[in-house]
């Protein structure tokens, strides 16, 4: 008998935020109407994808601070900003002026892992020659997160009436709460695990491991959240997301069906291996209301979790991406005993 799935406190959406190479600007005017539209419609947040040598947004904070202009109540997150190509003490600074712009609505989801580029050449030009020597543990988001709790990194000399009296212990500026509002994105056990002891939240999305033998990709995930949980000093409320890929068909013109469907098929094959070492992908959820209520409910990892994100497919367009937020807000999250923010 499966365990009876948690209360959904909090319903979303992650955007990519894609834009055409020669003529960026439209990508980001539409993420912006796009935010506006999903806090018209109740949504509890919006996450961007964080994108480096990619047709995709590169810098959350500097988009969060028009969005802070742009929107009211939304909770603005990113999932997930990938630590490696940030210098810690830079990123808090440009996360905390984006919280005190929006007035504390910042979701940090982070993650750490190694350079990527597989051209080491590549790689000292990202990172300069010295990353051959980082360290790109965990360590890296303990420092972001001692550096946003205002943690003092200095002494500050006396002043002597030169230049300004301005100098502070901390980094600035600095906006309580924002330590507390982390997300690890991670996709293993061991993450999970240290995520849960580190007491951040943890955030799961369409990619993922297998691990200790489970290769179906929702029980690999619950695995994942309860370790989370068993290791958190909060247990049980250790609050864990889980992202998906969904695309919801009722309501959609038979032009919009025709192209999720073809989306969708295409991106099957990918969910059938295992890449790499143990590496799994999700199957896109393409459906009706009631074939996407189904699948939730059946769903180890959504019936674990407190939050739910629909990842919109980059390859869409700002009709295509409202659609979908539509019938989540209107239909999906109602059926779920969600109900919108006023």
């Amino acid at each position: 008998m499966s365990t009876p799935r948690r209360t959904l406190r909090h319903l979303g959406f992650i955007h990519l935020v894609p834009f055409d190479g020669e003529a960026p600007a439209s990508g980001f005017r539409d993420a912006i109407e796009l935010f506006r539209y999903a806090e018209q419609l109740g949504l509890d947040s919006g996450w961007v994808r964080t994108r480096h040598l990619q047709r995709g947004l590169p810098s959350p904070a500097v988009l969060f601070g028009a969005l802070a202009e742009a929107t009211e109540r939304i909770a603005l997150g990113t999932a997930v900003i990938p630590v490696g190509h940030e210098n810690p003490f830079r990123l808090a600074e440009d996360l905390a002026t984006a919280d005190v712009l929006s007035g504390g609505r910042v979701r940090a989801g982070l993650s750490v892992h190694p350079p990527g580029y597989g051209d080491d050449a590549v790689n000292d030009l990202v990172h300069d020659a010295g990353w051959r020597a980082e360290d790109y543990g965990y360590g890296r988001i303990e420092r972001l997160r001692s550096f946003l709790a205002g943690d003092p990194l200095r002494e500050v000399p006396e002043y002597r009436g030169i230049g300004g009296d301005i100098d502070s212990a901390r980094v600035e500026p600095h906006s309580p709460g924002l330590a507390d509002r982390l997300w690890y994105g991670g996709g293993s056990l061991r993450s999970a695990a240290w995520a849960g002891a580190a007491d951040l939240n943890w955030l799961v999305s369409n990619i993922s491991s297998t691990e200790n033998g489970i290769a179906d990709f929702a029980l690999a995930q619950r695995a994942q959240i309860d370790a989370f949980r068993a290791a958190s000093p909060r247990g049980e409320a250790a609050r864990a997301t889980v992202a998906r890929v969904i695309v919801p068909t009722d309501g959609a013109t038979d032009a919009q069906r025709a192209k999720y469907r073809d989306y969708a098929e295409a991106r099957t094959p990918r969910t059938q291996r295992v890449h790499g070492k143990n590496t799994i992908i999700a199957r896109d959820v393409l459906g009706s209301l009631d074939e996407i209520v189904a699948h939730i409910e059946d769903d180890a990892a959504f019936r674990a979790a407190d939050d739910y994100l629909f990842e919109l497919p980059f390859e869409f367009e700002l009709a295509d991406w409202k659609h979908i937020l539509h019938e989540l807000a209107t239909r999906i999250g109602p059926a779920l005993g969600w109900r919108p923010a006023r």
